[in-house]
């Protein structure tokens, strides 16, 4: 208690505040953590344990409030005692403040003050801010809602306006029609738009403008917008990494997959409207499928397949249909066609218009043709002074050769192409004239004019070129030029001697006489001919030869024809497609280039073209694959139109072969080059009867493989090689497997071999030589023998175990042989004409007397092609 004085002079017992001495206090600042990467700063302050005793701090309590209270009178004249320490309400005496700690304490509580007054500020600002934007929504929602009615109204109205002058017309022109009496306009209702916070405008019809009215006027006051319980911006949530807070302050965008659903949408309103109808020019081929036709009309495959299917025809999206009905159906849907082929892929290949201003001379190329065994190699060997000859087998030329020759005296370069003579290269020698400008007929002076003879006079014909004839073998004692002259005369060549137009030379390549003069007679000719070309142009050629050489692959040797062929430069022929890789001359040199009429091996292709085949460089890979993709294409189709059956069903095939009963004779063939191939090929065929021939499995060019044994394995056929070898497996396989691999370098021996054998296969021919006749006499009943007839031989004579026959009435009632033949009681071999026997025949016993016996001998004749 405290006395204090009155201005009265009363005293007065005031409770003072009681002071309770605080334990010692450490404060500190520690960085607190909340959810979402939340962090707060606070004041922490580290207090001591509770202590019961004087020394150590004592438990403190809140203050009493200080209530006055009248103090009681005071004794008189008694002594002040001394001032009590301050106890709390447990009776603990309690420890008085330090200076350090009271400014201590007071800093603290202005900091909290300091704290409070600072959020108090943070919380009324924000909500502020918050009552100020709801205000503004509030008003737009309201602004939105009087332009919502405001559009009703007038909508409103405009019905009315409408109503009232279809009732003014029908009013008009008499119509009784009672009238609706319509509702008086509504007064459009003021529209507030949100100018500021507390600040609204009032429009209606009756104003002339707005009214500004604040907020709490008396005149008419605006009630402040509700406030909602919209929360503040939603702080970041989530754990506070580097990311995030890098990217705090970024703006966050539309996602990639909102903007494709949104897109989608769009799609989806735009499928439901009507699309314009595209028309389109359609190129169709001479067969296409369905789909791909839907895809080049733009149009669905499943419209496509509905009108095939109105015209009767059932379809699948993968069918193809033919370019006819391709048509009608792109015609019907409103399209435009075009027309196009497979084979306008070759357009512009061969042929092209040659300028005459860039033309200049070139060699004459000189075919040499002739019967086989007339000297033509000889001849070519004679003008090369080489030797080819000497590495053709048998003597005789079975491969076609291309060579270049210099004339002596002008120095100018003459092409000559070598042909077979052999019945069997008609084709070569067909190949050759188509190539060529002249032909040198070669007819031996001592043989004459031969059936190849006639052949080669018929090429030349058919190619229109001219002929120069060169008879060889003049040396010879029993030549007889004379005759070779006379005998052309048959087949209409005239010569010059006899008053013709054909130039001949006599010759001798043995002994090389009047070869200049042959060779001026060709120059002659290439002059009156006239040859140009252009040599800056592409090239093109023809495919002389072909073969597959086990080093350098396939190898063709071409002959240029029009401009000039180079290294590198693509190429097709036939099937076939490559790019140069190297060119070889007649001589063996490699060589960059090769102009017109010239010929070169070319290294490159992709596999052997056929002999005879056009050869031509296009621009690019891609228009070669393109032509030989349909060339393949066209040469399968051929190939399975060729095979017996392939159109027809199952049935039609089982039975063709059972009425035909055809033998087949199953061969593989490989030879060295395409032309020996096919000179090989077409002589088997020829060998070919209704009874028997020849069935090729494979034939190719290369050495054989141990593919074409497996291959022979599995039909039981034989391989035939031609000029080439079986490798080390191939040759060991076929051992293994009994498979039989002839070897040739003939073509007179392969194709006679190949004939004896197809000859075993023809049924042998059943001759019958009578021997006899005999008749029944008697017959008797033997026992264990069974009946025997006693007859005379009347013509002839009868041998045992020979083939006979009964004749009852001039009828034939049993055929069989003659199982036992007696004499008396001795078995004999034969009986003589006038003589009595026994006979008996093989499981027969109805004799008669009075039959005739035939009795004969069945021989078997093989027969040959």
């Amino acid at each position: 208690m405290v006395d204090t004085k009155t201005p009265g002079d009363k005293t007065l017992s005031v409770p003072t505040k009681t002071l309770s001495l605080k334990p010692r206090v450490e404060t500190g600042t520690v960085r607190q953590s909340f959810s979402h990467g939340r962090t707060k700063q606070v004041v922490v302050e580290k207090r001591g344990k509770r202590r019961v005793g004087g020394d150590g701090p004592a438990e403190t309590h809140a203050p009493e409030p200080v209530v006055a209270k009248p103090a009681a009178p005071a004794p008189a004249a008694r002594p002040a005692p001394p001032p009590a320490p301050p106890r709390n309400n447990s009776g603990v005496v309690l420890r008085t403040l330090t200076e350090d700690e009271r400014s201590a304490r007071a800093s603290a509580l202005a900091d909290a003050k300091l704290r409070d007054v600072e959020e108090r500020r943070v919380a009324e600002e924000e909500a502020k801010r918050r009552s100020s934007r709801e205000g503004i929504e509030q008003a737009e929602r309201e602004a939105a809602e009087a332009r919502r009615k405001a559009e009703e109204e007038r909508h409103r109205h405009d019905e009315e306006a409408k109503r009232k002058a279809e009732l003014e017309a029908k009013k008009r022109f008499g119509e009784t029609e009672a009238r609706t009496p319509a509702a008086a306009p509504a007064a459009r209702p003021a529209i507030p738009v949100a100018r500021a916070p507390g600040i609204a405008a009032d429009i209606s019809d009756e104003d002339e403008g707005p009214r500004q009215v604040r907020r709490g006027a008396p005149g008419r006051p605006v009630v402040a917008p509700k406030p909602t319980a919209k929360p503040a911006p939603q702080k970041q949530r989530g754990r506070l990494t580097l990311v995030t807070a890098l990217n705090a302050d970024d703006v966050r965008e539309r996602s990639i997959a909102s903007f494709r659903r949104r897109t989608q949408r769009l799609k989806g309103h735009q499928a439901n409207e009507p699309k314009e109808k595209l028309i389109r020019e359609v190129v169709i081929p001479e067969a296409i499928n369905i789909q791909e036709l839907a895809n080049r009309m733009s149009e669905r495959a499943v419209d496509v397949i509905r009108l095939l299917m109105k015209q009767g025809a059932m379809h699948k999206i993968t069918d193809v249909i033919d370019a006819d009905t391709a048509q009608l159906i792109a015609e019907e849907l409103g399209h435009s066609v075009k027309r196009v082929a497979a084979s306008d892929v070759e357009e512009g290949l061969f042929d092209a218009v040659e300028d005459s201003t860039d033309t200049e001379p070139r060699s004459p190329v000189v075919t040499v043709m002739g019967h086989v065994d007339h000297g033509k190699t000889s001849l070519l060997d004679a003008l090369r002074h080489a030797n080819v000859v000497s590495g053709e087998a048998g003597g005789i030329t079975q491969h076609i050769g291309a060579y270049q020759v210099t004339s002596p005296e002008s120095g100018k370069k003459i092409t000559f192409i070598d042909t077979p003579g052999h019945a069997a290269f008609t084709a070569m020698r067909a190949r050759g004239a188509k190539v060529t400008d002249i032909v040198v007929l070669v007819v031996a002076a001592d043989d004459g004019v031969m059936p190849q003879t006639v052949e080669a006079i018929n090429h030349a014909k058919a190619a229109k070129v001219p002929m120069i004839v060169a008879i060889n073998k003049i040396d010879k004692p029993d030549a007889k030029p004379e005759r070779v002259r006379t005998e052309l005369l048959q087949y209409e060549v005239q010569v010059e001697s006899l008053g013709g137009d054909v130039v001949d030379v006599e010759v001798s390549a043995k002994n090389k006489t009047n070869l200049d003069r042959l060779l001026e007679m060709i120059a002659l000719q290439a002059e009156i001919l006239d040859l140009k070309t252009n040599s800056t142009r592409p090239a093109e050629g023809t495919v002389i030869e072909a073969k597959l050489d086990r080093g350098r692959g396939p190898v063709a040797t071409v002959l240029v024809q029009r401009g000039t062929l180079k290294v590198g430069d693509i190429v097709v022929a036939g099937a076939e497609m490559g790019r140069v890789r190297a060119l070889i001359s007649d001589q063996g040199d490699t060589v960059e280039e090769a102009g017109p009429s010239v010929p070169v091996e070319v290294l490159g292709f992709n596999g052997p073209p056929e002999a005879g085949d056009r050869l031509a460089v296009v621009e690019n890979e891609a228009r070669a694959r393109q032509i030989t993709s349909y060339r393949s294409h066209q040469k399968r189709e051929n190939a399975a139109a060729s095979i017996s059956g392939m159109r027809g069903s199952l049935e039609q095939m089982m039975s063709q072969l059972k009425t035909s009963g055809r033998k087949e004779f199953p061969l593989i063939v490989k030879a060295d080059v395409q032309g020996s191939l096919e000179a090989i090929l077409g002589s088997l065929e020829k060998l070919g009867t209704d009874e028997v021939a020849a069935r090729i499995l494979h034939a190719g060019v290369g050495g054989i493989s141990e593919s074409d044994v497996t291959l022979a394995e599995g039909f039981n056929a034989a391989i035939i090689g031609f000029s080439v070898r079986a490798n080390k497996e191939a040759a060991a396989a076929a051992k293994r497997n009994g498979i039989e691999i002839r070897y040739y370098n003939i073509i007179y021996d392969l194709v006679d071999d190949v004939k004896k054998a197809m000859s075993g296969l023809l049924a042998p021919t059943l001759r019958e030589t009578m021997l006899g006749n005999a008749q029944i006499l008697e017959v008797f009943n033997i026992s264990k023998v069974g009946k025997v007839a006693g007859c005379r031989v009347t013509d002839g004579t009868v041998e045992r175990g020979a083939n006979v026959r009964l004749i009852r009435d001039n009828v034939v009632v049993h055929e069989g042989k003659l199982s036992t033949l007696k004499r008396f009681k001795d078995e004999v071999k034969e009986v003589q004409s006038g003589q009595e026997c026994g006979m008996a025949f093989e499981n027969y016993a109805d004799m008669r007397v009075g039959d005739i016996i035939e009795c004969y001998r069945v021989e078997s004749i093989q027969r040959s092609l």
